[in-house]
């Protein structure tokens, strides 16, 4: 279906995506509070939130100079990036040390991923096309479903506010980057509208330092030659208030990239296409009721030195219907229902190409002085794998001057992808396993934190086990063979100090096979040690900032014989408003050009630069 067809059938439907709805508590935030609506649901400020939360907003994006979604998210609280090459090649996310397909990831309230691979293409994601990501860290299935064992990461695009404005931003970097980035929006009485398009570009580097016969190393072939990388991508989107209790939302968002890269398949032209809506009806003060729906396609055509070799695809289909009930003082239960339809298409026979989930959700918050309770749990009935049931429990205490303590306990699963279940045998061989279990896991986490005019801070230590892992058998046929317990912690400070603004992240994670035959070795590609420190400040029109990210060593193998050392880099960024609505702005990355590899064989770019100019009045 067509991104014009998808967005059609959305606005004709006036549903949207897999949003959550707003809770109908007056408690719930005031105009200056960060609200997050990922963790539960339902929308609650940072504050409230027993979940380990992070948002990075629209203001922090553009202030990071970040040129993709992948480095905007490195070194971040509980996340390790893997990537294979530099800027637009495979980026993959590990949340809390579990599996790159154990976190949920959602756009605009949508689920998205590809239904073959079970990964999401974060490196085409457009950061210019993003108004803000919601991070939650800990287990999400008993609200979710399928997939968010290490956590939901929830990315928004762009909203729009009062008034009429155009906005543009053009740079330029190392590596021949080409960026441009426009769009329009505004936002009336009753409705709103808006319209942005980003087109990225660059020469890139030599992705991959892998060899051929007789070592198969890395990418199995040596092509010492620059792997470039274009992207161009347009969101669409906009609400109407039907009544004072009735309001309607659309929004869509098509990124179509170009990427090349080493091996057999040496380029490929992939789609992201996400189309939902939304129709919000708050029938009462305390009681509010939500119908979404929503669609991602993941596409990818492959090459082989301009020759088509093939094509992987999936679609998926979602819908939800979300109540809000609010009684009492601080007391919320929100109960839904969720559908989701996996459908593969490719040119490859599977033998299965289609799966529909249904399932049945309820949620319980309440405030009890200075106590807070969530209890949640979901049934979810699938037509590949049969039932499964998750729950979860939360706890917080304050104990006054902003200090405050949160328990959380909860199961999650990951049901396996289509590649697990249905691909094809090669060559006579089987290469699939269609009688495969869901992942199963059960976490237990605590935290500390405090707030304070100046400062705040955040500790988090959490245990995750986790049973039926797929892993491949002497025959390299994929079983649920495997077990993995996850033991780590987090340690979040932000704070001003004469007039600089810090921001620190550290993790510690432990992410060990404790498979009978594993010796309980580290899980590949997940660094134990991550650390990241934001330092920025403004002089008058001048912002200056500094980013020091680290990453201690990992292991790129089960086994544990080839190892990555750790590394450090530091970015460098300057800005300057030479008026109201134009900003000026310079980045040095990686600084002292440090060599380093996130995924063996596999080359990160060295020192880079980048300027570009902005455009956006202020409202």
């Amino acid at each position: 279906m067509s991104f014009r067809t998808s967005l059609a059938v959305a606005i004709a439907m006036a549903l949207p995506s897999l949003a959550a709805a707003q809770a109908t508590t007056p408690e719930t935030a005031t105009d200056l509070d960060t609200v997050v609506v990922t963790g539960t649901r339902t929308a609650v400020t940072v504050d409230q939130s027993l979940a380990a939360v992070e948002v990075i907003d629209r203001e922090e994006i553009e202030r990071s100079q970040a040129h993709s979604l992948p480095e905007l998210l490195r070194g971040r609280a509980g996340i390790n990036i893997a990537n294979q090459g530099g800027l637009g090649k495979l980026s993959s996310v590990f949340l809390r040390g579990s599996e790159s397909n154990h976190a949920l990831v959602l756009i605009d309230g949508v689920r998205v991923g590809s239904a073959t691979s079970g990964l999401v293409a974060f490196q085409d994601l457009p950061v210019e096309l993003i108004d803000r990501i919601e991070i939650v860290r800990g287990p999400r299935s008993s609200l979710y479903g399928s997939e968010a064992i290490g956590g939901v990461i929830q990315i928004f695009t762009k909203r729009d506010q009062a008034g009429y404005a155009p906005h543009f931003r053009i740079g330029t970097g190392s590596h021949n980057l080409r960026e441009v980035s426009g769009g329009f929006g505004g936002r009336g009485e009753r409705g709103w509208f808006g319209a942005d398009y980003a087109h990225q570009s660059s020469d890139g580097i030599n992705a991959c330092r892998g060899a051929g016969f007789p070592i198969f190393a890395g990418c199995f072939t040596d092509e010492p030659d620059l792997d470039g990388y274009e992207n161009n991508s347009v969101s669409l989107r906009g609400g109407y208030a039907l009544t004072e209790q009735l309001d309607a939302e659309v929004q869509g968002l098509r990124a179509v990239a170009h990427n090349d890269y080493d091996g057999f398949y040496n380029s490929s032209r992939t789609t992201q296409q996400v189309v939902g809506g939304k129709l919000r009806w708050q029938a009462a003060e305390r009681f509010s009721l939500q119908l979404n729906a929503g669609r991602n396609t993941d596409a990818s055509d492959n090459y082989s030195d301009d020759a088509f070799q093939g094509f992987f695809g999936s679609d998926r289909d979602s819908a939800s219907l979300q109540g809000d009930f609010g009684f009492g003082k601080e007391q919320l239960v929100t109960l839904g229902f969720d559908w989701v339809r996996d459908r593969v298409n490719s040119d490859t026979d599977f033998d299965i190409t289609r799966r529909h989930n249904r399932a049945g959700f309820a949620q319980y918050q309440g405030g009890f002085g200075q106590h807070d309770i969530q209890l949640s749990a979901r049934h979810d009935d699938n037509e590949q794998f049969g039932s499964h049931t998750t729950g979860g429990i939360g706890w917080g205490f304050d104990f006054g001057h902003g200090l405050r303590l949160t328990a959380n306990a909860g199961t999650a699963f990951t049901a396996p992808t289509f590649n697990d279940l249905y691909f094809p045998p090669f060559f006579g061989f089987p290469t699939s396993n269609p009688k495969l279990l869901p992942e199963e896991s059960e976490s237990y986490e605590l935290g500390l934190a405090q707030k304070l005019a100046q400062w705040h801070w955040q500790l988090n230590a959490y245990q995750t086990d986790i049973d039926n892992l797929i892993g491949l058998d002497d025959n390299f046929v994929p079983q649920n063979i495997a077990r993995a317990r996850i033991r780590g912690a987090e340690l979040v400070v932000g704070a001003t100090l004469a007039g600089w603004n810090l921001n620190t992240q550290l993790s510690h994670v432990d992410p060990r096979n404790t498979s009978d035959y594993s010796d309980d070795k580290l899980l590949p590609r997940r660094a134990r040690n991550t650390a990241r420190i934001d330092l920025d400040r403004g002089f008058g029109d001048f912002r200056a900032g500094l980013t020091w990210m680290a990453e201690g060593e990992r292991y790129d193998d089960l086994a544990n014989t080839r190892r990555l050392p750790g590394y450090a880099t530091v970015d460098l960024r300057l800005e300057y408003a030479f008026s109201p609505a134009w900003t000026l702005q310079a980045r040095a990355s990686n600084v002292f050009d440090r060599e380093y590899e996130t995924v063996a064989f596999y080359n990160q770019p060295g020192r880079e630069y980048g300027l570009s100019l902005r455009y956006a009045p202020k409202r």
